[in-house]
């Protein structure tokens, strides 16, 4: 038995922010558990391995979520990191801030402290921005983020030209003072090599003597006592163990794992814990509840012009782009697939974007089920043209399955499960159609295969959206902030309401899920969270 000042669980995209930052004054010790190991493999850090990161039992998490109507009793999906630097390690590597109405809807939402004003002011702190810092973007920040507008494929181009034609607006950078826009995506890469929490932020604190890096750490539960976080229980390969807080713990697990790891040590719904044989230690219905996630459809095209399909499918080229890699870290595998796409209104009388878009000069209409082979796309040219609604208002839940830490929680997202949000995505499929159709992209496309240019009718739409509609693996809000107990689970301070000593730091806090891809607004979360908890412990 150890006892530290900090015990963080969870490396992921929080979790290695809050290890640098709480240890580098020197002054306290920090113990960061990881469930997963070291980020070892190459295709961790070249950018596009992601794919074969996808279903890599060893580094993910590899959940499966539970069928519901609004998909057709499909189950769905659900990849988590399992490795240093969490799914920021795994993710398509996408850097999307979240709109200023986002924050200012968490503000409303009780999350006092964290409006667009103090989100913009840490996204200044954390990030490093290729073009360099100004008023709105910041240049010296650990965070590496890419500028890759000169490097996507001359399709990208033809895409932003629909949008023109059609009266849309373009924008230059997504994440500054213009953020409506078609766009080419900026992406969380330094050198041609990916810019995990990982490598930016848990790197340069390795050689710190007041912090412990413990992998392959599955945590049990944390130990509370008298309304008090005590420590944490966990096994390092089957060696029960356990760590004393003398400050706080910090869960830092993400939006499965923190409900979970809650739930099994006593804080959650009364009913829940009860009927899974749990002592109840602080009876908080909202752990687990309020989930949200991205929904997203494909619209899959076959086109009269090469695509990455030419560069990455023949055998040939992806030992050829290999080698460039290796040697230069510059073409093709240096990238995501998702090059460009943007923050669009459907209709001009909205106040804010409500659909993200994802234009991506290659497909996959030919790929095995449930694989995700970026290195073999179709064998002829072909892109894919993807959205999903900004803010759905369906919402769903995890609990636990049962008392067994090493059960896999059960994950109900209810998706399409409110009128709104199934009224959205009709129209958001109207809205790519009619993107798709614009002249300049017309006389690059020789047909759409997927859902077909014959499905017109709201039905039809709809039946290929509950066939084919995917996670956009944004999940968050099962711990969100809020100042009513009944309702969230930690107070704008992050602090679980009525157990001392503990914070969550992850995405599950979250009001509302942001607008766009939300590694971003995860580790500015991050970020702030580090001063509050050393404001406190000063």
């Amino acid at each position: 038995m150890e006892t530290f000042d900090f015990v963080i669980i969870g490396a992921g995209s929080a979790g290695c922010v809050l290890a640098n930052r709480l240890s580098e004054d020197g002054k306290r010790s920090v113990l960061l558990l990881e469930a997963g190991g070291r980020d070892w493999s190459p295709f961790i850090h070249m950018p596009i391995g992601y794919g074969l990161s996808f279903y890599n039992a060893r580094i993910n998490w590899k959940y499966m979520a539970e069928t519901g109507p609004g998909l057709g009793d499909r189950q769905s999906y659900w990849p988590r990191g399992k490795v240093l630097g969490g799914s920021s390690a795994i993710n398509a590597m996408v850097w999307a801030r979240g709109l200023p109405n986002d924050f200012e809807d968490w503000v409303t939402a009780g999350a006092d402290g964290w409006g667009w004003d103090t989100a913009q002011r840490y996204y200044k702190k954390l990030e490093n921005w290729s073009r360099g810092g100004d008023d709105v973007r910041g240049g010296d920040g650990p965070l590496a983020v890419q500028d890759i507008s000169g490097r996507i494929h001359p399709l990208c181009d033809d895409y932003f030209e629909a949008a023109r034609q059609l009266g849309l607006p373009v924008t230059d950078d997504y994440n500054g003072a213009e953020a409506e826009g078609a766009a080419a995506y900026q992406i969380t890469t330094r050198n041609g090599i990916r810019a995990s929490t990982a490598l930016c932020y848990l790197n340069p604190a390795r050689g710190r003597k007041n912090l412990e890096i413990t992998t392959h750490a599955d945590v049990t539960g944390i130990d509370i006592e008298d309304g008090r976080a005590k420590g944490v229980r966990y096994s390092v390969k089957g060696q029960r163990r356990v760590a004393l807080a003398r400050a706080c713990v910090i869960l830092s697990a993400g939006a499965v794992n923190s409900p979970q790891i809650l739930q099994l040590s006593g804080v959650g719904p009364g009913e829940v814990l009860q009927d899974k044989n749990i002592a109840v230690t602080r009876d908080l219905p909202a752990v687990g509840r309020h989930l949200q996630d991205h929904l997203g459809a494909d619209f899959h095209f076959e086109t009269r012009v090469p695509t990455l399909n030419q560069m990455l499918r023949p055998w040939h080229r992806r030992i050829l782009y290999g080698i460039q890699y290796v040697l230069t870290r510059q073409g093709p595998l240096s990238l995501s697939v998702n090059q460009a796409g943007g923050f669009l209104k459907t209709r001009p009388d909205l106040q804010a974007p409500n659909v993200q878009l994802y234009f991506n000069p290659v497909s996959y209409t030919r790929s095995p089920k449930m694989k995700r082979a970026l290195m073999s796309p179709d064998p002829f040219p072909g892109l894919l043209f993807g959205f999903d609604m900004c803010r759905p208002t369906s919402r769903g839940e995890i609990m636990i399955r049962s008392d067994d830490p090493f059960d896999p929680p059960v994950i109900r997202p209810n998706y399409l499960s409110t009128s709104e949000d199934v009224a959205d995505m009709l129209e958001a499929s109207k809205f790519v159609r009619r993107i798709s159709e614009a002249p300049a992209l017309a006389s690059v496309i020789k047909r759409e295969i997927s859902p077909g240019a014959d499905i017109r009718t709201d039905e039809g739409y709809l039946k290929h959206i509950r066939d084919t509609a995917w996670t956009v693996y944004h999940p968050c809000s099962t711990c969100r902030i809020g100042k009513d107990p009944q309702k969230s689970v930690v107070d704008p301070s992050l602090r679980v309401h009525g157990v001392e000593g503990l914070r969550v730091v992850d995405a599950s806090v979250f009001p509302n899920v942001t607008s766009g891809n939300i590694n971003a607004p995860v580790i500015m979360v991050a970020e702030r969270a580090s001063d509050l908890i050393r404001e406190d412990y000063r």
